[in-house]
């Protein structure tokens, strides 16, 4: 069975709408699908009825940023109650914190002679689908092109909106802790996403899995589109050490060579994969 556990859409910082989305999924041959937008649902009731008429099986998803020891970190959601309270509350105080970053993104972007930044991110936005969500940092990329500020994106974040640059707006995102917490709340699997993604020592990244475990975490992400064979094995060895399932995905926002719908490297056949358990309830935690 071909699984992606692991993809954004319009609803967030992807290309595709999720009705467009589903449908490039079940062309692939994708079996089992997640729609894992960034702190939204937005994107779920239309990839849900698109799932249904192509009969692909698609579960409720979700990429939730949380704080750990200073970073930002995304934890990877899957069958939960969409109306859980706590949940739904959660998302609105994300919602609220993601507009006010928008805007103050653009104010910083006037300052240095580039107005209209958050209209025009918006408009990108738009172009793409319908959102009620903020513009990402993408969608301030494209507008940076078009206005003529940077010859591509690539640019638009060396020099603009990359880690560090004045576009790289640090959010006071929930912790870790609480956002475990609040998935359990909704009967929520959950995944740490992309573990290796952080700057993170070996070290470091293993005190991150072990304090994912320790909150009732429930899998890793071992497999993340293409990274290297070395990270997957890397990953492989925490996921043995801390008992906990593995999940795979493409991180899936826009067609490409190295991004696309169901590509990914091979999950290690020892470890446990997190979708068997989809049709059971969570427990308390599979972390030892």
């Amino acid at each position: 069975m071909i699984v992606d556990l692991h993809c954004h859409s319009t609803a967030s910082d992807g290309v595709l709408a999720p009705r467009a989305l589903v449908e490039r999924a079940h062309a692939r041959g994708i079996e089992l699908l997640a729609l894992t937008d960034h702190d939204t649902l937005e994107g779920l009731e239309q990839a849900h009825a698109a799932a249904a008429a192509l009969g692909i099986r698609l579960v409720n998803g979700i990429e939730l940023s949380c704080i750990w020891n200073g970073a930002t970190i995304h934890v990877l959601g899957y069958g939960f109650s969409r109306d859980a309270a706590a949940l739904q509350q959660a998302i609105g105080e994300l919602r609220e914190g993601r507009w006010s970053r928008a805007e103050l993104i653009a104010q910083r972007l006037a300052a240095k002679g580039m107005p209209g930044a958050l209209e025009g991110a918006r408009a990108v936005q738009q172009e793409l689908g319908d959102s009620g969500n903020a513009p990402a940092r993408p969608h301030f990329a494209e507008f940076l092109v078009r206005a003529g500020h940077v010859r591509d994106r690539a640019e638009a974040f060396r020099k603009w909106l990359g880690s560090g640059k004045l576009g790289d707006v640090k959010q006071h995102w929930p912790s870790l802790e609480q956002t475990v917490v609040t998935l359990r709340d909704a009967g929520a699997w959950i995944s740490l996403a992309h573990p290796w993604q952080y700057d993170f020592t070996r070290s470091k990244r293993r005190r991150l899995v072990a304090a994912f475990a320790e909150a009732g975490g429930h899998a890793l992400e071992v497999v993340n589109g293409m990274q290297p064979l070395e990270q997957v094995g890397g990953l492989a060895i925490l996921a043995r050490e801390f008992g906990l399932m593995a999940s795979i995905g493409s991180d899936f926002h826009a067609p490409g060579d190295w991004s696309e719908l169901g590509l990914y490297r091979t999950l290690p056949e020892d470890l446990q994969p997190l979708w068997r358990r989809f049709e059971h309830e969570p427990r308390e935690s599979v972390a030892r």
